[in-house]
């Protein structure tokens, strides 16, 4: 079983920053990719960014590019986001993912959320305008 916790949220003016962090522990097997996905009030799930086991591959969606960038610690077991220019649409609750790593870590594979098999409790991102 991998467990996993986040920290680092908390409520931030517009144009500020935050920076997640999320670590796994627990036994663990394989390669993991690690990622964020969040959930705003009446909204459904949505995948935010992605790093490989490796570190050397990620992946964001459109609404974050530029703004946000994913880390991995070389230890392996930590992953940081760190959100820059926040906007109010960003407000969310961010949870931390981690998936075995398929042979083909596309982009399509790392935006599906049924490819992460554990879960954090999330953290809260407030951005007030």
């Amino acid at each position: 079983q991998v467990k996993l916790v986040e920290s680092g949220g908390g409520l931030v003016q517009a144009g500020g920053s935050l920076r997640l962090s999320c670590t796994a522990s627990g036994r663990t097997f394989g390669s993991y990719a690690m990622g964020w996905f969040r959930q705003a009030p009446g909204k459904e799930r949505e995948f935010v960014a992605t790093i490989s086991w490796s570190g050397r591959t990620s992946y964001y969606a459109d609404s974050v590019q530029g703004r946000f960038g994913i880390s991995r610690a070389s230890a392996k077991n930590t992953v940081y986001l760190q959100m820059n220019s926040l906007k109010p649409e960003d407000t969310a609750v961010y949870h931390c993912a981690a998936g075995e790593e398929s042979a083909f870590f596309t982009s399509g594979w790392a935006r599906s959320s049924s490819n992460y098999h554990y879960w954090g409790q999330g953290t809260q991102v407030t951005v007030s305008s």
